[in-house]
């Protein structure tokens, strides 16, 4: 694989297009990346994708094998030339940024690309680099603009281009648009729906881009509202059932995917007393419209027609859809109610 990533870029093209270097990584970046390779293969078309740009080789999938991220081998099925698929570990890496000034790009595109950009990397195309960004900047800076959006209950998001400069999703947007967020969306859904909005959004854009219009129109962004959406961690899984239940549904729906949101409760066989407290994975949740759980029942776990009841915080009350235990397959409601054999929930 190492082989296949090399480092020695070819010639600059001698077409009279403009160079595009495109950087991306996850599987949500190759409708950008299809937008742009099918876009200048048109005849009309004034740029070339010169070279992509993505994290080297990692451990992925239940094999834990090591693959190529999901841009590069996107790339390498629709025969873009493997010597210009560049993984460097860092974007300052010197043996990297001297083949970038060969290619003489004139624009950088990053989509989810997950590496700091370095100012010496900046300083590369003419025309700057731009970003498309799952959020409408200034909010939610940072690497987790859609889950912490979907985390905080948000009505209304969007995706936003704007120029990449040293601080962090702090330069002038280009254009953005705004999208209204169901209460069921799931963070992986929005996230690969922003992003096609976003490729739509950098096409419509990059004729302004290329004739530099983009950079006189482009605003300044607003310090004084300025979010953060720090990165999501494993430790953050847990639900807590003392909090309301509109929060856990919002987390639940935000951290869909990964790492997925987990809660431990009790399964008891009132026959002959056994308990036993399961780890399990909370995947679909809604409110329920019942919001008032009596106090003598706050521990028990209750079912409705297709749904657990887990009494919450504030008397709310959370119906779970779908869960999934250790080592199993996600499974609806009424078929984990199935499984319990009569036996009862609690929460442990």
């Amino acid at each position: 694989l190492r082989r296949l990533f090399c480092f020695n870029a070819s010639a600059p093209s001698l077409s009279k297009k403009k160079p595009l270097v495109f950087m991306g990584s996850p599987q949500v970046s190759v409708t950008v990346l299809d937008a742009l390779l099918n876009s200048s293969s048109s005849p009309s078309s004034n740029f070339e994708v010169a070279a992509i740009v993505t994290q080297p080789p990692s451990k992925r999938e239940r094999g834990r094998k090591i693959l190529p991220s999901p841009i590069a081998e996107h790339a390498l099925e629709r025969g873009f030339p493997s010597d210009l698929i560049f993984t460097p570990e860092r974007a300052g890496e010197e043996i990297f940024l001297s083949n970038l000034r060969d290619l003489q790009p004139e624009l950088c595109v990053t989509a989810a690309y997950g590496n700091i950009l370095p100012t010496k990397f900046l300083k590369i195309p003419t025309l700057g680099t731009v970003n498309i960004h799952p959020s409408l900047l200034p909010l939610y800076r940072g690497a987790a603009p859609v889950q912490r959006a979907l985390q905080d209950g948000v009505k209304e998001t969007g995706v936003s281009l704007a120029f990449t400069v040293r601080a962090l999703d702090a330069g002038p947007v280009i254009a953005y648009e705004r999208y209204e967020v169901d209460d069921q969306i799931k963070a992986p859904d929005l996230l690969e729906l922003l992003f096609v909005k976003g490729s739509e959004l950098l096409m419509r854009e990059l004729p302004s881009i290329f004739d530099g219009s983009a950079k006189l129109k482009a605003q300044s962004q607003d310090d004084s509202k300025v979010t953060l959406a720090p990165k999501v961690t494993p430790e953050e899984a847990w639900l807590s059932f003392d909090q309301e239940a509109k929060l856990l549904h919002n987390k639940v729906r935000a951290f869909a995917g990964w790492p997925g949101t987990r809660a431990k409760i009790a399964i008891i066989d009132e026959g002959n007393g056994q308990r036993d407290v399961v780890d399990i994975k909370i995947i679909t949740t809604r409110v329920s419209a019942n919001q008032i759980v009596p106090e003598n029942e706050i521990d028990d776990i209750g079912f409705t027609k297709g749904a657990l009841v887990i009494p919450c915080g504030g008397g709310s009350a959370l119906e779970v859809l779908e869960v999934q235990l250790p080592g199993k397959k996600v499974v609806n409601a009424d078929a984990f109610r199935n499984g319990l054999r009569g036996r009862k929930l609690k929460k442990a």
